[in-house]
């Protein structure tokens, strides 16, 4: 009885030892490897770069907030906006007065900050997505808000709305998704402008 037991036991730590090495180490490193010499930008986090100087990640928002950039999807993770290490949505049912309040004081700020545009928001502009941390908008978003920032810039809407459909990104395939404008992106590429 003693001798069929140890004759179990040991097959199965040495598969345990085996397949963890195996799904633990070696997948990885390949998966890894891989991913890093096919699509390296993608690998790495697809960090926009200036130079030496890291201005962000094109998959996280960040909060602009002043008139000569473009705003992105509210946030609503903890502590501080588009904060990567607590991902997550306000959990905020559509019949909570606390949602209907933050939207209602977003539509009145962007209302205030651009009062040329349309009085219709476009609506991911004042509800934020389930992660917080989406860098997209509507490209009607954008649009909404071209106006303000040509005119903070010093720039024509022609210039700025070149821009917007320079750095507009569709779906492969329409099913798939909106096309979108990447929010740190386009104010990257507004940067550049103002540079030259």
């Amino acid at each position: 009885m003693r001798n069929t037991r140890h004759s179990y036991i040991r097959p199965a730590i040495v598969m345990t030892v085996l397949l963890t090495l195996a799904t633990g180490v070696v997948y990885p490193l390949i998966t890894t490897g891989i991913s890093t010499a096919l699509f390296h930008q993608q690998a790495e986090g697809s960090l926009i770069l200036e130079g030496d100087k890291l201005i962000g990640s094109e998959l996280i928002g960040q909060n602009f907030t002043h008139n000569n950039y473009f705003w992105g999807r509210p946030s609503a993770t903890s502590d501080t906006p588009y904060n990567a290490m607590a991902s997550g949505g306000s959990n905020l049912a559509v019949s909570n007065p606390a949602l209907d309040k933050a939207v209602a004081d977003r539509v009145a700020a962007l209302r205030l900050a651009n009062p040329q545009s349309s009085p219709q928001v476009p609506v991911d502009l004042v509800t934020a997505s389930g992660s917080g941390l989406d860098p997209q908008i509507s490209v009607e978003a954008a649009q909404w808000q071209a106006q303000r920032v040509a005119s903070a810039r010093g720039l024509t809407v022609a210039q700025v709305t070149k821009l917007i459909d320079d750095n507009t990104v569709s779906p492969l395939v329409n099913f798939l998704g909106p096309t979108v404008v990447n929010v740190v992106q386009l104010n990257h590429a507004l940067d550049q402008v103002k540079a030259q």
